[in-house]
Parts: structure tokens; C-alpha cells; sequence
């Protein structure tokens, strides 16, 4: 863990925080907290949702406990949507191969694009209503 947080480090130091600080909605409106966990979804499957975690949490503390929530939604439902989104997924794909047990990557790319949006939309919805409920 201690590596890949040096490398996270190294690559948001060098424009990578820059780069994503621009795209990160600020505020805790509802259209903002889908900006900020769709970004983490997408981020969390293009480069697992272990470093994006790490790069994108210091950027969303700013916004306020709804952004970070919100980050921790996206790198948390959306990486449901490909085999290397999450580390998880990768060692569950190795377990089930070891069971002599397949997946088919076309079945589970289908169930992620049909499942990861509304379960992301309804938990953000969640979360945006929670925050206004208690004040957040």
C-alpha cells in the first residue's frame, strides 16, 4: 500500500490533481454530487478504485463531508462496471477461474452497464437527500 500511495503521490504531483481539480464539481447540489461520483466511477475503472480513492479524496475535502461521500460512492459502486475497477473484482475473477468456474466478460460488462448507473443515481439521490434532511 505504502507504493502505491508513492506512486499516486508522484502522478497527482506531476498534473494529474491539476487536471481532475478542474473537472470536480464543487457544492453539494444534487446535479454536483452526480458530477463528483460519476468522476470517481470513471476513474475507479480506468485506474482501479484503490488509487483513485488517493487522488481524488484530497480534492473533494474542499467541497465539504457531501463531495467526500460522494467520492467514496463512485470508487465504491462504480467499478462494477469492468473486471479491473476494483481489486476486489480482480481477486473474485481469480477465486471463480480456480473453482473451474468461468465469467463471461461480455455477461458481466451487460450487468455492470445496466446496473452500476441506477444503483450510482439512486444512492447519490440518497445521499443528496440525506444532507439536506440533517443540514449537511
Amino acid at each position: 500500500m505504502l507504493g502505491l500511495g508513492i506512486v499516486v503521490r508522484a502522478v497527482t504531483g506531476n498534473g494529474l490533481a491539476g487536471a481532475l481539480g478542474h473537472l470536480l464539481p464543487g457544492g453539494v447540489t444534487l446535479p454536483s454530487l452526480l458530477g463528483i461520483a460519476g468522476l470517481a466511477a470513471v476513474l475507479a475503472n480506468v485506474i482501479n478504485n484503490l488509487p483513485a480513492v488517493l487522488v481524488l479524496l484530497p480534492l473533494a475535502v474542499p467541497a465539504g463531508p457531501g463531495a467526500v461521500l460522494a467520492v467514496l460512492l463512485g470508487v465504491n459502486v462504480g467499478p462494477n462496471l469492468t473486471y479491473a475497477g476494483s481489486l476486489a473484482t480482480m481477486l473474485w475473477r481469480r477465486i471463480a477461474r480456480d473453482h473451474e468456474t468461468s465469467i463471461d466478460l461480455g455477461e458481466f460488462t451487460r450487468l455492470g452497464l445496466l446496473t452500476v448507473p441506477a444503483a450510482l443515481f439512486l444512492a447519490v439521490l440518497a445521499l443528496w437527500a440525506s444532507l439536506h434532511a440533517i443540514g449537511g
